[in-house]
């Protein structure tokens, strides 16, 4: 995923969870008359009410939110996070602008975001489709994806489920191989001699 900023919050922490899905789509108003348009391949809208997308929250989930590129509005505010963390979730990943940053903070949740904005998303935004395979830069992010927010990185990552074992399988080789690179390069060894005799 591409770098995002963290508000202001609890100390960090690194937050680990499957992902559940948000998709919001342009709307037309009189602050903004001109809106986007969605992609040709983004999937139907699947909202069975008008329920505000907060109430789709899932339990133990990272909630990651797709917002239209360009948009002024922020699409998380106060009250949204604030229903979000009553449903369980345990962080919140936005492609897009949060407000409310006083609000944000008082909900104690990791919650990463492009920027921020005064603007409330109904003037600019509304709720598209939930469970759906969302874009954020070149990174697919599906729901049940496993994400990880590491504030000591200052970056998120996404796994897609079917890549896990693998991932969990290679992990503890290229971790063991950096281990053995910093020792010899501290002794002296140049990082390509190392690279070569611990990564080959």
């Amino acid at each position: 995923m591409p770098h995002a900023a963290s508000t202001p919050g609890p100390a960090p922490k690194k937050v680990l969870a499957p992902a559940s899905t948000f998709l919001m789509a342009p709307r037309a108003t009189k602050s903004f008359p001109n809106p986007t348009t969605l992609p040709a391949d983004a999937p139907a809208s699947n909202l069975p009410d008008s329920r505000p997308y907060a109430d789709y929250t899932e339990d133990g989930t990272i909630v990651v939110i797709s917002q239209p590129p360009g948009q002024s509005c922020a699409v998380v505010g106060g009250i949204m996070a604030a229903r979000m963390k009553h449903l369980g979730a345990h962080a919140l990943v936005v492609d897009g602008r949060v407000r409310d940053l006083v609000a944000l903070n008082e909900t104690q949740l990791p919650i990463w975001s492009k920027g921020t904005s005064i603007i409330g998303a109904g003037a600019e935004t509304k709720f598209h489709a939930h469970s759906v395979p969302v874009h954020i830069g070149e990174t697919t992010v599906e729901a049940g994806d496993i994400v990880m927010i590491d504030p000591f990185e200052n970056g998120v990552v996404a796994v897609p489920q079917d890549k896990v074992d693998e991932l969990l399988e290679l992990l503890p080789k290229l971790v063991g191989a950096d281990e053995k690179v910093i020792v010899d390069v501290e002794a002296g060894v140049s990082v390509q001699e190392a690279f070569k005799k611990h990564r080959g």
